[in-house]
């Protein structure tokens, strides 16, 4: 893989509290990372200003707001953040296939094919393990939901998951070569783990499958954060033939 193609697979996380610092991470940034996520404390306090941010640098936008609610309002709210010109947007599986169906089906009455974003579904988090899910009365294991949630957002017209690198083998047998899987909980060999509680290096993860890895902290925490971010690039080439 070239350094070009491994750039392209990161998404930095906007992890950020203003525009003053959208500007300085997309200036920093340009041309070293592929897409920059927008979440959800950054569009809490700034709302379509913050996109908008990225997108005057030229940067591509991944919005990560994870929608869980009625169909018809994720269908809304899912025609209005595609209406934002963004690349990637998405909802949470667990929400059901009816509200899956509901946000593709109004996402492409609404837009072309190329107009629209890919449309994402968040399968389990990546700080959740076997004991978060049965206190919430899920008795199954991680990979198990991940697996029944991806194939359910597959049957239900979205584009891909959100899922942990751990999962990402799996996901791939269910839901074949051409279903996106975008990537948490990656950690580079020079970064610490933080809170994320299934893990893999960039390289793995992209070598295992991956299409892109969202990383937020190991580049925004870095002296240099242009410096980390092509050093992660350079991981991900290495460890991808």
């Amino acid at each position: 893989m070239t350094l070009e193609e491994a750039r392209k697979k990161i998404i930095f996380a906007l992890d950020v509290h203003g525009v003053a610092e959208i500007d300085r991470y997309a200036e920093l940034l340009a041309g070293k990372v592929g897409m920059f996520k927008v979440g959800k404390e950054l569009f809490t306090s700034w709302g379509p200003a913050a996109v908008k941010a990225v997108q005057r640098h030229g940067g591509e936008v991944f919005l990560d707001l994870k929608y869980h609610d009625i169909p018809n309002t994720v269908a809304s709210a899912m025609v209005e953040a595609a209406g934002l010109g963004v690349q990637l947007a998405n909802l949470h599986a667990l929400g059901g296939g009816a509200m899956m169906e509901a946000a593709a089906t109004a996402v492409h009455k609404a837009f072309s094919d190329a107009e629209r974003p890919r449309l994402l579904a968040v399968t389990i988090l990546t700080s959740s393990t076997a004991e978060t899910l049965r206190q919430v009365g899920i008795e199954h294991s991680v990979q198990e939901m991940v697996v029944r949630l991806a194939r359910l957002a597959k049957e239900s017209g979205m584009d891909g998951v959100v899922a942990s690198p751990l999962e990402i083998g799996v996901i791939r047998e269910a839901c074949g070569p051409d279903f996106l899987i975008v990537t948490p909980g990656v950690r580079p060999s020079f970064a610490a783990v933080d809170d994320q509680k299934r893990i893999m290096a960039p390289g793995e993860a992209v070598a295992a499958g991956a299409d892109y890895l969202v990383i937020g902290r190991p580049i925004a925490k870095a002296a240099d954060p242009a410096a980390a971010a092509v050093s992660i690039a350079e991981e991900i080439a290495a460890g991808v033939l």
